[in-house]
């Protein structure tokens, strides 16, 4: 290990980062805005970030497309994400936005998403059962929903549903 008193940091080669990196990648898979982040931590110039890249992409490791498919569909069927959340998050990670309008055709089945948000609904309107003001109530789940990243329109829908199983 290369170390100096100025700089602590072990020294890598640019194969072992691209080791790292590949590792990094067959992990989880990683977006291009992920995979940067992390080359930061090697202090690299911009010529070797950009070889990393490139080869992580010409060997399969570093996909957009098939980040953001997997993406949308571990989100809507893990954590019940809706829509607004999923294009929030996919823009914060730099996706382009007709791979994230891809996705989202590709990966969400109306009937899922729908039966999602009902069932967040229900959930919510049990937890809240307590709650005595119908106005507080509503607002509540109205703001846990969107927080979720449901639409406006679908969570009124879904709201008044709930309401009449009552």
């Amino acid at each position: 290990m290369n170390f100096s008193k100025d700089n602590p940091k072990k020294i890598y080669t640019i194969n072992e980062i691209k080791d790292k990196m590949a590792k990094y990648c067959l992990y989880q898979d990683r977006c291009h805005w992920e995979v940067e982040k992390k080359l930061r931590d090697f202090d690299l110039i911009p010529e070797a970030k950009d070889e990393i890249i490139f080869k992580l992409i010409d060997y399969g490791f570093l996909n957009e497309e098939r980040f953001a498919h997997n993406f949308v569909r571990g989100k809507v069927n893990q954590k019940m994400w809706g829509k607004n959340r999923l294009r929030q998050e996919l823009k914060l990670r730099q996706i382009d936005q007709k791979l994230i309008e891809k996705a989202f055709k590709e990966e969400i089945d109306a009937d899922k998403y729908w039966n999602n948000l009902l069932h967040l609904t229900r959930k919510k309107f049990r937890l809240l059962a307590s709650e005595r003001e119908s106005f507080k109530k509503i607002n509540k789940v109205k703001a846990y929903l969107a927080y979720k990243g449901y639409e406006f329109d679908l969570m009124n829908d879904a709201i008044e549903m709930v309401k009449s199983e009552e």
